[in-house]
């Protein structure tokens, strides 16, 4: 399709590369040239951590590497009073100063080539600056991509609060409650997000109407009243095979994964807490002796958060050595547990008939992902979005249970005792197996969004279908 050439610029951060990547390999696997713009980091981490794709579908994009000064990247403090990723900071502060000019010299480059009829511009809602150039092309298109619930912008829209409160009995849990001053003034003032959604011409969401669909409406009818198209096009995730396996049989499988191969079906809790947060010693001594005890089998991905620059030198040592090395692992070691300090592949794991819960800080990611794959949540959020969409799991989709509520005191340490109930409610109660079959249904609910005539397949159609008119 060379009547338009796509460019899809994420933030750097990893639930943002992510879905953008896992975007661009969804529209390039349909013929779309598609260019993936971010700087050089952010493409080697993107590519290096996307998984469910074969290798070709990956070769497909055009990466773009945009330069931006130097920054520091600092290692997160566990220790610190709030769990946001203020440490991420240097990072996003000399992305927005540095790639617009890198951006707009791309952008002008396709823009003048002679084949595109026209280049769609498809920006992070994070990403002001490319708005701006986008708006600039004579030949452009802007979408903003909006990679948290669509809820979350449904409660800023006429009527949204009273659904969400009134009609809904949800609690009204506004992200930047969740975030810090300095955080909030760099979203208002240098990313400018306010200005993301009001300069497109449309908006991409990665959520389902099998999950939030009154809200995707509601979203739909404001948004067209300003003559703006909304497509609803997630989970963005590509589906594997329910038995774990990717697509491409020749890909290496991660050990994990035979690990899983070897327990019952439905036995194992998934054990995460995303790529941007970090917990004190405290708590994951308390999570550990909570996993031990309560005799269940888990995978848990033991990982600090983050640098900005995952590529950085440290001094290789990790503050789980001990635990990995303790009598916590003697004890579990093959027979219930495996623990993992490095990347772990998610989806597959999600995947996996072994695997029947997930304990999560819900990131929207691993939401849509836990979600789509059709298994419950042990929710335990810790700052942002996360919040809210722990509350849509547990009180709206009713597929799981909150292990604790976000807290702006980061030390109150949750007790092994505490996490042990709720681990045994999921995995050996009446009640968890209620939970654990709403989210096999919500599951097939969204598998079927995704098939040949459900409402995400056809709204990404439809995209595709408007860029290339």
């Amino acid at each position: 399709m060379e009547s338009v050439a796509v460019v899809v610029i994420p933030f750097p951060a990893q639930g943002h590369l992510n879905q953008l990547l896992h975007l661009s390999l969804h529209l390039a696997s349909r013929g779309l040239p598609v260019h993936f713009a971010a700087p050089a980091e952010h493409v080697r981490q993107a590519r290096a951590r996307v998984h469910g794709w074969p290798d070709d579908a990956v070769r497909r994009v055009e990466f773009h590497e945009l330069a931006i000064s130097d920054y520091a990247s600092p290692p997160p403090d566990p220790a610190a009073t709030s769990p946001h990723p203020s440490h991420l900071m240097p990072l996003f502060e000399a992305f927005v100063a540095g790639a617009p000019a890198a951006l707009a010299a791309l952008l002008r480059e396709l823009s003048a080539a002679s084949t595109p009829r026209r280049v769609a511009v498809v920006y992070d809602v994070m990403t002001a600056f490319a708005a701006e150039e986008a708006a600039r092309l004579p030949n452009g298109e802007g979408f903003a991509f909006h990679c948290t619930a669509a809820s979350i912008i449904a409660r800023d829209m006429d009527g949204g609060l009273q659904l969400l409160r009134d009609v809904r009995g949800l609690d009204d849990l506004p992200p930047q409650a969740y975030s810090t001053e300095e955080h909030m003034e760099f979203v208002a003032k240098r990313a400018r997000t306010h200005q993301t959604i009001p300069s497109s011409n449309g908006i991409l969401m990665n959520t389902s109407r099998a999950l939030e669909g009154e809200f995707v409406d509601l979203v739909t009818r404001e948004l067209a009243g300003y003559g703006k198209k909304v497509f609803s096009i997630g989970p963005l995730n590509p589906m594997l095979e329910l038995d774990g396996s990717l697509p491409d049989k020749g890909t290496s499988r991660h050990e994990c994964l035979d690990w899983l191969d070897k327990q019952p079906a439905a036995s194992v809790l998934y054990v995460s807490f995303g790529s941007i947060s970090s917990l004190r010693g405290e708590q994951i001594e308390e999570l550990a002796a909570a996993l031990r005890d309560s005799k269940q089998r888990f995978i848990w991905v033991l990982r600090d958060a983050d640098r900005g620059n995952v590529y950085a030198d440290s001094d290789g040592k990790s503050r789980h050595a001990k635990l990995v090395l303790s009598e916590f692992m003697e004890q579990t070691e093959e027979s219930t547990g495996l623990l993992i300090t490095e990347w772990a592949p998610q989806l597959e794991i999600l995947a996996h008939p072994a695997t029947a819960a997930f304990l999560s800080h819900c990131g929207w990611n691993s939401t849509m992902e836990s979600m789509s794959y059709g298994k419950p949540i042990l929710a335990w959020p810790l700052h942002s979005d996360q919040p809210w969409d722990a509350q849509l799991v547990c009180k709206y989709f009713k597929a799981g249970f909150l292990v604790r509520p976000c807290e702006k005191n980061h030390g109150e340490v949750v007790p092994a005792a505490t996490i042990q109930r709720l681990i045994e409610k999921m995995m050996a109660s009446e009640e968890g197996l209620a939970v654990r079959q709403r989210a096999m249904e919500l599951g097939k609910a969204i598998r079927a969004s995704m098939a040949a005539d459900g409402s995400s397949h056809k709204d990404l159609v439809d995209f595709i279908a408007h860029i290339t008119r």
